[in-house]
């Protein structure tokens, strides 16, 4: 009934195995990927025509985290899985990302990926077990796919590269010294594709080399893959990418003069209407039939792209007037707001962050149900880009994709520098308001979060500064590397690359490529050119930051006190009677930890005085030649 195809391989300290033709038959593509005892099904199916006058490519992944796969029963009313959590939203861009370049030029009929987590050891993170099954599924569905590609993920311990540590390892990497990377690496046979880390202050040496290794430790998966799809692939589908060579070069004579002019204004908002100005003045130029071509957008962007490209590559000069390694002005401010915690604005050219941090009690940390344990967690960073900061109309929501993976990727760059919880026993939350937006808003997070942290008062190991990096990579091999990108050149460019540190090292590192070629020598200088924009931002910001911060008055005071263990059921008292009436007496918050750890927190100190005597005068033993004053109940 079944005819089913396996395929195995020992990779690093476990068993990595493919398996297709049992489940889910009646998809395009379907692949069980199993890695230790974590297991994971990825199924793809695709339209077979395009939708009329789409002219976008429409991949949509999916990752889903079942509660069965790790012997649990949901949470909440309802007591199933519900909307994405954060950890699949991240996963699905994780994988998205390296994929979708890789599709072949010009097919933009509908594609579905979907992975769903069948079982989880607590051991193998699914996720990168997630990336191999998509990838495996798409390569044997016959959909035109140039993979295939796999993924992994590195760890830095003691100066070695470690191949797909554990989940405990990277569970906090804050309270783990000795792991000082997370970072996970997806790409083809000949090519880095995607990366993305957390680090603790690595060099550019350190960074480049965990890359470099994470790419040789996927050949063999991909050899793999290439292997298994050998014996159960189906017939590929049946697509020649569209030829707009005539169309193109209708446009091109229409409006290149127009269009070059459009992007020689330095300005956004005058550039952007000259460049839509430009795009009808040449469809007004072209027949109906050319109008109704499904490829006109495509030859629009390709006039568009050759027009920024050409200059950067050959003249070195930028659609704003910079050279390739001069970063925009930057003004950054601090103090703003007068009732918050802390807050900076933080102006980039035309990308400027509203960030706010906000300090909370015990009470205020995020609680998170994940697969492999409930914990929780004492910082969050939330990233907000409403319509209006670039200047449209749009939808305002609960945060998309988009948001989610910026707002992580700046709490990746900022978690490295944070005190530890038993030195600042404070939950932080810091929201960024993007207010303006022409590329890097989410580095703009990461420089504007650090300011408003030591704006609360938040002892910081170090600043943080973050700056996105682009590159051009022509046909011939020329490139330029281009620091302090622009939307238009992220947009129409060949990498985004987006680096985050203080002037120790990286604290996180996030990088998309579109095209093969990407060479080590490459990535060295793209890392050693975002270093010195690093520098430069660093300087500027320490302009805002003239001396330490006082701790905002606003914000809670918190004094925490150690008691034995034996004595917290006497602190708290029958039915929580005495923990009661300490918090009413002094206007205090309490909070009590199994281990005899109290956190006592209030605005005012004189109330956490008042708790604090009262606790004490609990929990403290008697001493000879003390005095002290209560009522006489009973004589024995």
């Amino acid at each position: 009934m079944f005819d089913v195809t396996t395929k195995s391989m020992q990779w690093g300290e476990e068993t990595l195995t493919l398996e297709s033709g049992k489940i889910a038959r009646q998809a395009d593509g379907s692949v069980v990927a199993t890695l230790g005892e974590t297991r994971v099904m990825a199924n793809v199916t695709f339209a077979r025509e395009q939708k009329p006058g789409q002219d976008f490519f429409p991949l949509t992944v999916h990752y889903q985290e079942k509660y069965y796969a790790a012997g649990k029963v949901p949470g909440g009313f309802f007591k199933r899985e519900a909307r994405p959590t954060e950890k699949e939203t991240l996963t699905a861009r994780l994988i998205d990302r390296p994929i979708r370049p890789l599709f072949v030029p010009g097919f933009k009929n509908e594609v579905l990926v979907m992975c769903t987590v069948l079982s989880h050891d607590l051991v193998n993170d699914p996720d990168i077990v997630a990336m191999i099954a998509a990838s495996a599924a798409l390569t044997i569905s016959g959909v035109p796919f140039m993979g295939p590609i796999a993924g992994c993920r590195v760890g830095y311990v003691d100066g070695e590269y470690v191949l797909n540590p554990t989940v405990d390892d990277m569970q906090d990497l804050r309270l783990n010294p000795e792991q000082r990377l997370d970072l996970v690496v997806a790409g083809t046979k000949d090519a880095v594709m995607m990366v993305e880390s957390e680090a603790y202050e690595l060099t550019e040496a350190e960074m480049l080399g965990a890359v470099t290794f994470a790419h040789a430790q996927i050949q063999p998966v991909v050899d793999l893959i290439v292997s298994f799809a050998e014996q159960c692939a189906k017939e590929p589908f049946d697509f020649t990418p569209p030829d707009y060579s005539d169309l193109y070069a209708a446009v091109k004579a229409a409006g290149e003069e127009q269009m070059r002019a459009a992007f020689a204004i330095t300005d956004k908002q005058e550039r952007t209407a000259a460049v839509a100005a430009a795009r009808e003045a040449i469809k007004a130029a072209l027949t109906e039939e050319q109008l109704a071509d499904g490829n006109l957008g495509s030859a629009l962007k390709k006039l568009e792209a050759g027009i920024l490209r050409g200059d950067v590559v050959k003249g070195g000069k930028r659609i704003d007037g910079r050279d390739t390694t001069t970063v925009r002005p930057i003004v950054a401010e601090t103090g703003l707001l007068p009732r918050t915690h802390g807050s900076a604005l933080f102006t980039r050219g035309e990308t400027q962050g509203l960030v706010v941090t906000t300090l909370g009690t015990g009470d205020d940390e995020q609680f998170i149900d994940a697969l492999h344990g409930n914990f929780k967690s004492n910082f969050l960073l939330h990233y907000n880009f409403p319509p209006y900061s670039v200047g449209e109309v749009g939808r305002v929501g609960s945060p998309g994709r988009r948001e989610i993976g910026h707002g992580k990727l700046a709490w990746r760059a900022l978690q490295a520098v944070l005190p530890a919880p038993t030195d600042f026993p404070y939950t932080i939350r810091v929201v960024s308001e993007i207010t303006e937006s022409n590329g890097s808003s989410s580095m703009a997070s990461v420089c504007g979060g650090s300011l408003s942290m030591m704006d609360a008062g938040v002892p910081l190991k170090s600043a943080v500064a973050g700056v996105a990096m682009g590159l051009i990579l022509e046909d011939d091999g020329s490139y330029a590397v281009l620091t302090d990108i622009l939307g238009d050149e992220d947009h129409l460019g060949d990498m985004d690359f987006k680096v985050a540190g203080t002037e120790n090292g990286i604290t996180s590192l996030q990088m998309d490529i579109k095209v093969a070629g990407i060479t080590p020598e490459i990535m060295e200088k793209a890392l050693s050119q975002a270093k010195d924009g690093r520098m430069h931002i660093l300087a500027e910001m320490n302009k805002a930051l003239s001396g330490a911060a006082d701790f905002s008055v606003h914000a809670p005071r918190i004094e925490t006190m150690q008691i034995p263990t034996d004595k917290i059921r006497e602190v708290i008292g029958s039915g929580g009677k005495v923990i009661r009436e300490i918090v009413e007496v002094s206007g205090a918050k309490v909070d009590i930890n199994d281990d005899g750890i109290i956190k006592i927190a209030s605005p005012n100190g004189d109330s956490i005085k008042k708790a604090y005597d009262m606790i004490w005068s609990i929990v403290a033993e008697p001493e000879e030649g003390q005095v002290y004053t209560g009522k006489v109940v009973k004589i024995v």
